[in-house]
């Protein structure tokens, strides 16, 4: 059955791309992942992209894990992230992960070589009419320099083009803006930690989060207050995530969730090129918040 925007709602975790000491993918720690993730209350997996360290593997090895996760969620959407910044790979890339199985691709904004709104438009357009699964528009400014207006997505959404979007972005009026001309016709996502309590509150489905390779249930419980109108409460509970979300993120993602994964007893590797580990003064940052979390019963 193909994914639609009424499918889309709770809990996608961004995971890791998990790593041998060799630096090879580890399917079995990458299988364990999804299992956990899917036994915590997840709703979905979104593999491969930033935070699977997308542009350090090669195609197939991108293929490879998109397939391991599907049959490791079963019947949970595995929708992976596509961030090639040209239109040719990124239409392989997801006819790759249409092989192997995914229910839709989480495709990032053309960057570099920027567009305007209406070739944003265009391209989306055109890049549904190449593959034959569902896509969610990635928006993440902070990274691709290019932001999509709340009218582009509208009429994105009203084309066809695309079902849902991960919104990435602190710019809180332009989500507001989005939820009001396009929140009825497709499923938006949080991005963000610190504001998914508050996105969701403002109507968005779920959200996409790097954070709950480590704490699904934590998440899944704000979400379920803010969906009930419960957003003070939501908040506090939100909360005490805070030090641990700023540890992780201080670097750049997923350097220290790696490292803070290890910590809570995961296995993940360590990074890729050009990204390394975390320096010393974010390892020490990290194990503060670890024991902090620890010490408020956060899981």
């Amino acid at each position: 059955m193909m994914l639609t925007k009424n499918d889309i709602d709770g809990l996608y975790t961004a995971i890791v791309t998990p790593f041998t000491e060799d630096k090879s993918v580890d399917h079995k720690a990458l299988t364990d992942l999804v299992t956990r993730q899917l036994a915590a209350g997840a709703t979905g997996i979104v593999p491969i992209g930033g935070t699977g360290e997308y542009p350090a593997l090669s195609r197939q090895e991108r293929k490879d894990i998109v397939k391991t996760c599907v049959d490791a969620a079963g019947d949970a959407p595995v929708i992976p992230g596509v961030l090639s910044t040209g239109f040719p790979d990124a239409v392989e890339a997801g006819k790759d992960f249409e092989d192997a199985g995914a229910a839709g691709v989480m495709t990032v904004t053309p960057y570099y070589a920027a567009g305007t709104q209406a070739g944003m438009r265009e391209y989306f357009s055109n890049y549904r009419n190449e593959i034959g699964v569902p896509v969610l528009l990635y928006e993440i400014p902070r990274r691709t320099t290019v932001s999509t207006n709340a009218e582009t997505i509208q009429a994105m959404a009203e084309d066809g083009s695309i079902i849902g979007m991960k919104c990435s972005n602190y710019d809180m009026p332009a989500f507001i803006k989005t939820m009001k001309l396009a929140g009825d016709k497709m499923a938006i996502l949080s991005g963000e930690e610190p504001l998914f309590a508050t996105h969701v509150a403002l109507g968005a489905k779920g959200g996409v989060l790097a954070s709950a390779n480590v704490y699904p249930k934590i998440w899944i419980e704000v979400f379920n207050l803010a969906r009930e109108g419960k957003l003070k409460e939501a908040l506090i509970l939100q909360a005490k995530l805070d030090t641990a979300i700023d540890a992780i993120f201080r670097e750049t993602n997923p350097g220290p969730l790696k490292t803070y994964m290890e910590m809570a007893g995961y296995s993940a590797g360590g990074v890729r090129l050009p990204l390394e580990g975390p320096s010393d003064h974010t390892v020490t940052a990290l194990k503060t918040a670890f024991d902090a979390a620890s010490l408020t019963n956060v899981a």
